[in-house]
């Protein structure tokens, strides 16, 4: 079984408009070329630069070299040489300047990759020169970390959901974190708090080991954060795009992570090179959620373009629309995608109604119509935020939102007759998921609660908070 995470477009965010994976100027290097006497910011074109090529590293959550340049004073002052990083005026007797400067086509920094840019460096010589001043807003300075976790005093909008393949835990999305709980809401086990203010989905690999979370600062930067979840420790943080991403899946051997970006991007990222070795542009506009097929070899992806994609992985060649293009086939954006064993996929969006499809891409004869879809469930109200398979890709489960209330509905995949109905739920659902065995189905949402109900009755056996609230210690 494949399991995709949804997100859900629920936070008006400024359109990207710049794609990152590799070497970016900053905004204004150009400028600055043209004329030296120019103050170079920092916050605008010299924490790009470190955003994307030094932070995944350097971070209160992986401190490489005991080094953390996401706060101002500590990028300042150098970590485990003993040596100032930034002396400010002076870039030949800063420490951070000689590792990133070349020494012939190598440079210390960034660590076993290409170096920077030599107009990013000399961006950099010139800040360090001119005083390495820090006109970063205060506003979007970095105010928790794994030592100053984020303090609750009302409960954030819950936006993903993932039980582990073991069945030992449930991930949560919170605020700047992942909050891992026992899978029976008995406790909660640790806090995962990275650089990404929004969590947009957060999943288990296949063998639970690995935790896959998208997110990042709106109008800022992406991020695509690994985590190891028994010792709690970053694997990998990578920045990609300046918006937040999106609808992190894993392939079934674990070994490589999909995911969409609003710059209309689907990309999948190898954890063994930490290279891209998928960018597909077909989208029209944001991609909101990926899945693997059941071998690995191509991702389903969905999008506010109102289509289902399928691209394969080893070609980076977009195959086409499983939705076709026959106009009105769907009826607004798609939030969600899931596939089971049989490369049957589910999604759902902004009409409430989960559709079932053949990952195929064969075209629509000219009568129209769509010959990929198998069938199309009873609309749940409003709009249809996640979808989920059972593990045995028998059931599905989905959560919309209207008007302020919410309803979550188990189908049987094969007929579509309803099994389970939880109307009139308090705030929008944005995330749901079936446990590996079944049983039990997890839902939250708006409302910022976690509610866990029997697969079979719908009865609710518990409902929790998933963070600590200020005003509960």
């Amino acid at each position: 079984m494949v399991h995709s995470r949804c997100s859900h477009p629920l936070a008006t965010v400024i359109a990207t408009v710049f794609m990152t994976f590799g070497s970016t100027a900053p905004l204004l290097a150009d400028d600055a070329a043209e004329d030296p006497s120019r103050q170079v910011s920092y916050y605008r074109e010299i924490r790009p630069i470190f955003q994307e090529h030094c932070h995944g590293c350097h971070q209160p959550a992986k401190t490489r070299g005991d080094y953390v340049m996401t706060e101002f004073s500590a990028l300042l002052a150098g970590g485990e040489s003993g040596e100032p990083a930034v002396n400010p005026g002076h870039p030949e007797a800063s420490y951070l300047v000689q590792q990133i400067t070349p020494d012939g086509e190598a440079a210390s920094m960034p660590k076993g990759k290409a170096p920077l840019g030599q107009d990013q460096i000399a961006l950099i010589r010139r800040w360090v020169e001119q005083g390495a001043g820090n006109d970063k807003p205060a506003s979007t300075r970095q105010l928790v970390d794994m030592d100053h976790p984020p303090r609750y005093e009302s409960l954030p909008v819950v936006t993903s959901i993932d039980f582990s393949s073991d069945g030992q835990w449930l991930a949560v999305s919170g605020y700047h974190e992942v909050l891992i709980h026992k899978s029976d809401g008995s406790a909660l086990v640790s806090r995962l708090v990275g650089l990404s203010e929004r969590i947009e989905s957060a999943v288990f690999s296949p063998d639970a080991s690995l935790l896959a979370v998208t997110g990042g600062s709106p109008g800022r930067m992406g991020e695509l954060q690994v985590w190891d979840v028994e010792r709690v420790e970053l694997q990998l943080s990578l920045t990609i795009t300046y918006d937040t991403i999106y609808g992190a899946s894993w392939s079934p051997d674990g070994q490589s992570i999909a995911l969409g970006c609003s710059d209309q991007t689907v990309r999948v990222i190898d954890l063994n090179t930490e290279s891209q070795i998928l960018y597909s542009r077909a989208h029209t506009d944001w991609v909101l959620d990926t899945v693997f097929s059941a071998e690995g070899d191509r991702v389903v992806s969905v999008g506010r373009d109102m289509t289902v994609k399928l691209t394969d992985v080893a070609t980076q060649r977009f195959l086409g629309n499983i939705t076709t293009h026959t106009p009105g086939v769907l009826r607004g954006g798609m939030n969600a995608v899931d596939c089971n064993d049989k490369n049957e996929v589910v999604a759902v969006g902004a009409d409430g109604a989960p559709k079932l499809f053949r990952s195929e891409v064969t075209a629509a004869p000219s009568s129209g119509g769509n010959p990929n879809q198998i069938r199309e469930y009873d609309a749940l109200p409003g709009r249809g935020f996640d979808v989920r398979f059972s593990a045995d890709g028998i059931r599905i489960v989905a959560g919309s939102s209207y008007n302020g209330r919410g309803e979550v509905r188990v189908y049987r995949a094969e007929d579509g007759e309803q099994l389970v109905s939880l109307p009139d739920l308090e705030g929008g659902i944005y995330a749901v998921a079936f446990s590996p065995d079944g049983t039990t189905i997890a839902f939250g949402g708006f409302a910022g609660h976690i509610s866990l109900a029997d697969a079979s009755s719908g009865e609710i056996a518990k409902q929790f908070v998933p963070v600590p609230l200020e005003n509960q210690q």
